[in-house]
């Protein structure tokens, strides 16, 4: 049994609220996913539209990446310059979850203008090409042309990188983070433009049939919680199959990279009734072994509070909770938690860059 097996015993409130969640029946093929996608984020927008920060705090612009074989859209939250003075913000570029094959520009609209007021940031939100139309490497290889895009174009984005330039992804969109975060350390194009930092939400660090021999005994949860709400063992398959990269390519899956050093801070967010658990939980100890410069985060009621001073990687848990939780289930309180944990590290990230 996995050392972490107590993190799927479910959190009261999420439990409370599973219980009174109408269960509807998985779509059968991407077409619906995506439909059911599309109709969460229409939901959630709907229903926070009223914490948007006031429009004069803020300009939103659309623009196109052209990329190898067609173009993607970024959609970018900007701050606006207080007094009419010219400012300039840190910049964050964010991948989208869903299964590479699922999810839009609207899913995390609400939370990166959210964030590109209460941080003073400028957010670019990808829309990268989807699987199956465009498998592996293509969602990869869209997200790096946008990030090369924003660092260029910085200036219309009114964007200092020298403020903070962090990446960061959900699910999908977390391993998205962890392969561009090792292409751009290792690419000359940014070396006078370094990130400063990454946030892996929930992330995909490995496909489960590659797990390194020296790891199998860590990695017990996509077993454990197989039949987790949100994402089952059975519905990662589907979109690891969709996405179509190979279990051993290591330029597909962070944890075969053979080297860690040199990556900028990350914040990780990991959740304990997730398949994905005990990768995201190993990963952290990888990055924090490679020297990685971290900083360990817990919550109030962590059992080991001598913890919270050491050094490893700005690290939420939300034990009992599944995958993506704060998406389906937002007006919970963990999921309220999950938001101001986000800005937290969000912010220790900015805080941290260099001068």
């Amino acid at each position: 049994m996995s050392q972490y097996a107590h993190l799927s015993t479910p959190d009261p409130e999420i439990l409370q609220a599973l219980a009174a969640f109408s269960k509807i029946e998985p779509p059968k093929d991407i077409a619906g996913v995506r439909a059911q996608m599309e109709a969460l984020a229409a939901r959630n927008n709907e229903l926070f539209k009223h914490e948007l920060p006031d429009a004069f705090l803020y300009r939103v612009e659309d623009h196109v990446v052209p990329v190898d074989g067609g173009e993607v859209r970024v959609k970018c939250a900007i701050p606006t310059a207080k007094g009419g003075e010219d400012s300039t913000y840190p910049l964050l570029v964010y991948f989208h979850s869903g299964g590479w094959s699922t999810g839009t520009l609207a899913q995390d609209d609400h939370l990166l203008r959210k964030i590109c007021v209460s941080n003073q940031i400028t957010t670019v939100n990808v829309e990268y090409r989807l699987a199956p139309e465009n498998p592996y490497p293509i969602p990869l290889d869209d997200g790096y042309a946008a990030l090369k895009w924003a660092a260029e174009n910085a200036a219309i984005l009114n964007a200092s990188l020298s403020k903070g330039f962090i990446i960061g992804g959900q699910s999908a969109g977390g391993e998205m983070t962890g392969m561009l975060a090792h292409r751009a350390r290792d690419d000359p194009f940014f070396r006078d433009r370094p990130l400063t930092g990454q946030i892996l939400e929930v992330p995909a660090i490995i496909h489960p049939l590659g797990y390194p021999e020296q790891y199998k005994d860590e990695l017990l949860s996509f077993e454990q919680n197989k039949d987790s709400p949100f994402l089952s063992k059975e519905q990662a398959f589907t979109f690891l199959s969709v996405y179509g990269a190979s279990p051993t390519d290591p330029e597909a899956w962070p944890l075969l990279q053979k080297n860690h050093e040199g990556l900028p801070p990350a914040v990780l967010h990991i959740c304990g009734m997730d398949p994905l658990r005990d990768e995201g939980i190993l990963y952290n100890k990888v990055l924090k072994e490679a020297g990685v410069k971290t900083k360990f985060y817990m919550r109030v009621n962590c059992p080991l509070p001598f913890l919270a001073r050491s050094k490893a990687a700005l690290y939420n848990r939300y034990p009992g909770a599944p995958h993506v939780f704060q998406l389906v289930l937002p007006q919970l309180e963990i999921s309220k938690r999950y938001l101001d944990n986000f800005k937290t590290g969000l912010q220790w990230l900015l805080d941290n860059a260099p001068a």
